[in-house]
């Protein structure tokens, strides 16, 4: 492996799978990192590295973790970790009535644990590599609707986590999350039953009559990751097409 050609190091990113993903390991691959993607899927995403990973059971079990590290620093092949993406998400919709404990413990277990257990795995070498982890939350961190309590929960818990370790890994490792609202993806297409015209009605919500694109979320990924921003940490960067700006009343 070439280090001149991966100068910016290994960058571990998780839901490599998903448009999301893929456009993050195109965008990091472009800015000369070496890219190892995580994803329960086995078929190849674009990354450097596919590793078919399931983290619903690497934060439940210790022994998936260990194998889970030493699957990555052997991907990584002595390249430094400079940077962690948890991108992964699942999104469990369902009423207060009905949701149930399944639904609740497998949203915090991959929203919330496996972003905690893989910097914990991973932990020595982000600091040596004073790395840039980046968490990837959610508008409904702070702005939600019905039928969201176990994501909005998830992506809120990892807004806190993402600040306290912020605080507890400065100096040598940088800690930041992404809040995206409304992203044109499958899943949210799917959403809307592949709609045109319920689609419509969503961009016309944003300030910016648009919905945003993957490739947004990973351009901002990179912008938090890079060297020249050493000063921003326990930030959480909103990209949501101006819509928590906007108040929505009858007039």
């Amino acid at each position: 492996m070439s280090q001149i050609e991966h100068k910016a190091g290994a960058v571990v990113i998780t839901g490599a799978a998903g448009d999301i993903g893929m456009s993050l390991s195109e965008t990091f691959q472009s800015a000369g990192y070496y890219t190892i993607g995580l994803d329960l899927s086995a078929d190849s995403y674009n990354c450097h590295v596919s590793l078919c990973t399931d983290l619903l059971s690497l934060a439940v079990s210790e022994q998936v973790r260990k194998k889970t590290r030493t699957r990555i620093l052997a991907a990584a092949d002595g390249l430094p970790i400079t940077a962690l993406i948890n991108n992964a998400a699942i999104q469990r919709l369902g009423n207060i009535g009905n949701l149930t404990q399944s639904d609740w413990t497998d949203t915090i277990n991959v929203n919330v644990l496996a972003p905690f257990f893989l910097v914990q795995l991973l932990l020595d070498h982000l600091r040596d590599a004073s790395a840039t982890i980046v968490n990837i939350s959610s508008i409904h961190a702070s702005l939600t609707k019905s039928g969201f309590a176990a994501y909005a929960t998830s992506k809120a818990a990892l807004i806190g986590l993402t600040r306290s370790m912020a605080v507890e890994l400065a100096p040598e490792i940088r800690v930041n999350a992404l809040a995206p609202a409304a992203i044109d993806t499958k899943m949210l297409r799917a959403g809307f039953g592949f709609d045109e015209d319920s689609l419509a009605a969503l961009k016309s919500f944003h300030p910016t009559q648009s919905i945003g694109d993957p490739s947004e979320v990973a351009t901002s990924a990179l912008f938090l990751c890079s060297k020249k921003v050493r000063f921003l940490t326990g930030a959480i960067l909103t990209l949501d097409g101006g819509i928590s700006a906007r108040l929505h009343d009858p007039s």
